[in-house]
């Protein structure tokens, strides 16, 4: 059942529930609260007795009379002659009544009938033998019911005129509930009908919603969830290209080195070489390509740690400034008969900090690889070790064709590459193990780039590291 029907069926039901119950506990009400004699009851008192007596004699006047006292002993009742003389008194009264004392009777009605402390009559009369008689029936007003209503109309018409603005009044709540709910039914329909078309494919719709209700915060929920939606499809897009390239190098990559350690294999294989010099050359180029299939191996290691999350810290009090002298004593040997010009500062003092050891040195050496890769054409490596406050701060610098401020950002994610062609080699996640070595440490990287200037890379780590 649609959310329409069932808002008519609960106004119709209401309406009819409303009015039911407004009768019932007004009945209720009534008999508990607002007991007594209504003018209604007054004159069916009256009528019966005056049909009763119409079909006796005059001497039958008295029992009538004082039967009805009896059902009803706060009513009084007085059987008048037309000469104002007194037939029959429940009270026992005889009194000839003048005009001037009948009319004294009947002052101040009808507010006697609701007065306190007053006395009430009411008068009718009766044709017989050519003769009116009366009959008199009074109360203490404090008998009469504290609350009455009463309506009267001599026609059709003013009963249309006055139930026209009643029902209008009554029905003015709900016509203006069916316009609330019904805006609100359209609202969740628009989400729902958007909710239906999000996806990873399609375009995020928007909708216009500035109300501070439920709704509308539901609804900016799901103009976020959309926008969010959409990046991830674009992020994910992204990374499945980055994905697919990977691959591609990693086939071209891994290809190009096993050719040539194949190449160079045969050769010695074959004793097509013509010297023990060149003999040496083809094993050190063999050496050489296996070690770098083997580089290429871990980086793929590393890839499955990170989507695996088996990246784990064991921090333990290091010497930094030996870890570092170490690393430095290995690209030094690298780097030895090349025209690089490499400026290390790593101070006397030893400096302490609780890190992985492992984990820091696989950070700085990808970060070195980085520079050494991409920075070669300034022929400069700067390593230093420092401290600032509470933090330790290992730097490395090149001056390379730097990164563009519009990379700097996305450099740290993983198979992103700020140059695409095939200029050096990697897979294009050594950034990325930098950053989450970091933030293992807890701590944070600094990045600055001037093309052909410096591009420097600060690890900024807390020398004690708080206990999560």
């Amino acid at each position: 059942m649609k959310s329409r029907t069932k808002l008519w069926l609960v106004m119709l039901i209401s309406a009819a529930s409303s009015l039911f119950l407004f009768l019932l506990l007004s009945f209720i009400v009534s008999k508990i609260w607002n007991d007594g004699y209504n003018l209604n009851q007054l004159e069916s008192i009256a009528h019966e007795t005056l049909q009763t007596v119409e079909r006796h004699s005059l001497d039958g006047v008295r029992p009538i009379l004082d039967a009805v006292h009896d059902r009803h002993p706060a009513i009084r009742l007085e059987w008048v002659a037309s000469d104002g003389s007194t037939i029959y008194d429940t009270t026992g009264g005889t009194a000839r009544y003048d005009f001037g004392q009948l009319a004294g009777r009947f002052v101040n009605m009808p507010d006697n009938l609701w007065a306190e402390h007053e006395t009430a009559t009411l008068v009718y009369s009766l044709a017989r033998n050519g003769k009116s008689e009366y009959l008199l029936l009074s109360l203490p007003s404090d008998e009469m019911k504290t609350g009455q209503v009463y309506f009267f109309s001599r026609s059709f018409k003013l009963l249309y005129a006055l139930i026209l603005p009643v029902l209008l009044s009554a029905l003015v709540p709900y016509f203006l509930s069916i316009w609330f709910f019904s805006s609100i039914n359209r609202r969740i329909g628009k989400l729902n009908k958007a909710l239906g078309q999000v996806g990873l494919r399609s375009d995020v719709l928007v909708l216009e919603d500035k109300s501070k209700d439920e709704v509308g915060q539901l609804t900016r929920h799901y103009n976020e969830m959309a926008r969010r939606i959409q990046q991830q499809a674009v992020q994910i897009e992204q990374f499945d290209k980055r994905r697919r390239l990977l691959l591609s190098n990693l086939s071209h990559d891994l290809r190009t080195p096993l050719t040539m350690i194949l190449g160079y294999a045969e050769t010695i294989r074959t004793n097509s070489f013509h010297d023990d010099g060149e003999l040496r050359k083809s094993a050190k180029i063999i050496l050489q390509r296996s070690r770098y299939m083997d580089k290429l191996l871990d980086q793929l290691l590393d890839i499955s740690r990170q989507d695996s999350g088996a990246f784990e810290i064991h921090p333990a009090p290091t010497n930094l400034s030996e870890l570092m002298r170490k690393i430095v004593s290995d690209y030094l040997l690298l780097l030895d008969g090349q025209n690089y010009a490499v400026d290390i500062e790593i101070p006397e003092k030893d400096v302490e900090s609780d890190l992985d050891a492992s984990l820091m040195e696989r950070a700085v050496r990808n970060l070195l690889d980085n520079a050494l890769r991409y920075g070669s054409d300034g022929e400069y490596l700067g390593i230093g070790l420092g401290q600032e406050d509470d933090c330790v701060l290992i730097i490395v610098k090149d001056r390379g064709r730097g990164i563009d401020p519009a990379d700097r950002e996305r450099v740290f994610e993983r198979f992103y590459r700020a140059n695409e062609g095939r200029q050096g080699e990697g897979l294009g996640i050594g950034l990325s193990i930098v950053k989450e070595v970091v933030n293992l440490h807890q701590g944070h990287i600094r990045l600055t780039s001037t093309p052909y200037g410096e591009t420097s890379f600060t690890l900024l780590l807390p020398q004690r590291r708080s206990q999560e």
